[in-house]
């Protein structure tokens, strides 16, 4: 491909994806508010741009092939915070790719989709929505934003519902951990995939204990490779036994599902920042 666009490059995750997006097409352009990223990749330029600014997308986004979405803030905050980068934001990023005739917006949506179905239930990809937060809320609304320009104005989309992609460090991830060499396969194969149209695909590892289906998706190609059950015995007996009435035990959304709407999630789930370093 000739030009790719990232953004959220500056996160953890789009850390791990610059470099080979880099290689998969002649120019990388990735995005972010922040003022630099570190060192660039051969064929990587980098933008400082807010996604609430629509003529910004629109002028990142120029001759772009595919944009990779990953920028927004990546927690629960109260309505007001989210609204301009995770609601205004994804709006501005399908309106820029249609207006300058962008095939396909890969998406980094999220579980918290679809938060507060029970694990037990062991959901696909065509479960209804039921965000179990403001942030899950943002997703549903980027996922049926993503339905509706296809529909309407034919840009494809894949929309990646992932569940928790860092260092397995509680009983949860033992379901639904996503590595990053998974991560990486998954966005690949979400843009090398000849036709899309509307997609959606959960971004889990081969877990033995993962808590979704996505036979619906076979279509992407996407086949994880690591398994989380390695780490199974140590983090059941770190923790002890379970509240089987807390949600943030019982529904897909973890601890999303448990807080109040407004308060981070991400506070009380020990994520480590490994952030790429370039």
């Amino acid at each position: 491909m000739k030009k790719l666009v990232l953004t959220g490059a500056a996160g953890r995750l789009g850390s791990y994806l610059r470099e080979p997006l880099a290689k998969m097409c002649d120019e990388l352009v990735s995005t972010d508010i922040a003022e630099k990223i570190g060192s660039l990749y051969e064929g990587e330029r980098y933008v400082q741009a807010d996604l609430a600014d629509l003529d910004a997308m629109v002028a990142v986004l120029e001759g772009a092939d595919m944009v990779i979405h990953f920028g927004a803030i990546g927690d629960e905050a109260p309505f007001e915070t989210l609204l301009g980068p995770n609601f205004i934001g994804a709006y501005n990023i399908w309106e820029a790719a249609y207006r300058n005739g962008v095939r396909r917006v890969v998406y980094a949506s999220s579980i918290h989709a679809v938060g507060m179905h029970k694990k037990t239930d062991f959901i696909g990809t065509d479960a209804p929505h039921r965000p179990d937060t403001f942030y899950g809320l943002a997703k549903c609304f980027a996922e049926d934003l993503a339905s509706m320009y296809w529909d309407k104005r034919q840009v494809e989309s894949v929309c990646m519902r992932i569940l928790s992609c860092a260092q397995v460090s509680n009983p949860r991830a033992v379901g639904t951990w996503l590595s990053y060499d998974d991560l990486i396969q998954l966005v690949q194969r979400a843009i090398d995939t000849p036709v899309t149209g509307f997609s959606v695909v959960y971004g889990v590892s081969n877990n033995d204990r993962a808590t979704v289906d996505n036979s619906n998706a076979s279509h992407l190609g996407y086949r994880p490779k690591d398994n989380a059950e390695e780490f199974a015995a140590e983090m059941f007996a770190q923790a002890g036994p379970l509240d089987h009435q807390d949600p943030g035990n019982m529904c897909q959304g973890g601890p999303f599902a448990s807080v109040e709407l407004g308060n981070s999630g991400v506070a009380t789930m020990n994520i480590i920042d490994d952030t790429k370093k370039t």
